[in-house]
């Protein structure tokens, strides 16, 4: 049992680095199978937000140091740091539904699936991650880009309210009229949020009465061809429509290792038939005749839409990626993506462009949009032999567009590399009342800040 937490009571709930089972548990805390090696003194698993509140108090007075994780899905591991204490909030699950105001009070460990599954019972849905394992906690944190944030926003954005335990060791209810900074920083500031979140109230919105989708892909040597052509179509969709490109190696009903650039567009109507009427412009493609293949208004359910992104980031893998919003368009940014591709050392890598994703936009709140367009480059491999290989790889593609570049997105930047990652997540002027909003709500520095080695953090 921990001599960290024998005197508050919280023996059954924690793990210290030299009891048996910590380095299990270590590993457990992150899904990326590439697993930093940063060791917490000790790992606190919250059972209720009073161990939350117990944990954080313990903290303060042993000066440990604090992080905290709700899914382990950053995939830089930011929650791993060497030292201090993590407080594990993944079990903390409970999800309550207000038919009749259209909320819903979750904890931070509900994932995708479980939050998608009960707002259905009810007709009822909210913008969760892509991943169905994705845990609210670090996702709505982040700023949140999910299924149909184009037409909601991010998933941030429905955030109404939240319940936190700041660095004093207090529980306080944050939203626009109590703790308004507090909550400002919590829609957007990511894993350098100085307190945690036992709690979010979600603005929900009508459950979708059909899903559809449209998807071309062509050969990766027509990217540039076939990034116009989108581009040019996806500025006629309705926000309804979740369009985006993709930059990776096809599969079934090609060659092994094709490589190709997909075009995809996911439609959330009320109706199959308006869900089809929305996806009427990716129907005909002047470059169709190049097209390795085409599915035109498949019908989709969101598990449908679950199982396609577990095929992309499949668990038991090791991952690294990083984000880049830049003001360049899709012909120039994934131009360079695709001659990047083709030296990717696993036929796994793959490249996200998402068109608008953020949709609308945002209210006052730490996130932003930082640039008109949105790529995410992942290396995605197995071997533990060729981690230098595939992370070296990554580091190059983002290399080649980093002069394009306006800014990151926090959520999936890789916040291990070389450059300010966390500070170009945000406007300056958001940075900088992030360091105003810490120095008023933790001025000791109890939460850690950001990971970035360089990072002249708030």
């Amino acid at each position: 049992m921990s001599r960290y937490t024998d005197e508050r009571g919280l023996g059954d709930v924690s793990v210290r680095r030299d009891d048996a089972g910590y380095e299990d548990i270590r590993r457990g805390v992150v899904w990326n199978e590439l697993t930093p090696a940063r060791f917490p003194d000790v790992i606190v698993r919250a059972a209720s937000a009073g161990d939350v509140v117990e944990a954080v108090r313990l903290a303060r007075s042993r000066r440990l140091q604090v992080a905290v994780r709700s899914g382990g899905h950053s995939w830089c591991g930011s929650p791993l740091r060497d030292g201090g204490m993590l407080i594990d909030l993944s079990g903390l699950r409970n999800c309550s539904v207000d038919p009749d105001s259209a909320t819903a009070t979750v904890q931070p460990g509900v994932t995708g699936v479980q939050l998608t599954s009960e707002l259905g019972r009810h007709g009822l849905a909210f913008p969760t991650g892509h991943c169905g394992s994705v845990a609210v906690g670090g996702y709505l944190l982040s700023g949140g880009l999910g299924w149909n944030s184009p037409a909601c926003g991010p998933a941030c954005a429905g955030v109404e309210r939240i319940e936190a335990v700041t660095a004093d060791g207090e529980p306080v209810t944050c939203s626009e009229s109590e703790h308004r900074d507090l909550f400002w920083a919590a829609r957007g500031a990511g894993p350098g949020f100085f307190a945690a979140v036992t709690a979010f109230r979600l603005r929900l919105y009508p459950r979708p009465g059909a899903i559809t989708s449209t998807v071309w892909t062509f050969p990766l040597a027509h990217v540039t061809e076939v990034a116009h052509w989108a581009t040019e179509v996806a500025a006629g969709l309705p926000p309804a429509v979740e369009a985006s490109l993709s930059l990776g190696t096809v599969r079934p009903g090609t060659e092994p290792g094709t490589r190709a650039v997909t075009v995809t567009g996911t439609a959330f109507g009320a109706s199959r038939q308006e869900a089809g009427e929305f996806l009427l412009p990716l129907r005909d493609c002047p470059l169709r005749r190049l097209a390795l293949s085409r599915r035109l208004d498949e019908p989709m359910t969101f598990e449908a839409l679950y199982d396609s992104s577990a095929a992309l980031w499949p668990a038991r893998f090791r991952y690294a990626a990083d984000t880049l919003w830049s003001d360049a368009g899709f012909p120039a940014l994934l131009g360079e993506l695709a001659e990047a591709l083709d030296t990717a050392p696993s036929d796994r890598a793959l490249v996200l462009a998402p068109f608008s994703p953020a949709g609308r936009p945002p209210p006052d709140m730490a996130f932003s949009v930082l640039g008109q367009s949105y790529v995410v480059p992942y290396a995605v491999w197995d071997d533990p032999r060729q981690d230098a290989a595939n992370t070296g790889w990554l580091r190059e593609a983002m290399h080649r567009v980093e002069p394009l570049g306006t800014g990151h997105y926090i959520a999936e930047a890789d916040l291990t590399a070389a450059s300010s990652r966390a500070r170009r997540s945000f406007t300056a002027d958001d940075w900088q009342r992030l360091r105003n909003v810490r120095t008023r709500y933790d001025p000791d520095g109890l939460f850690w800040s950001y990971l970035s080695p360089d990072e002249a953090a708030p």
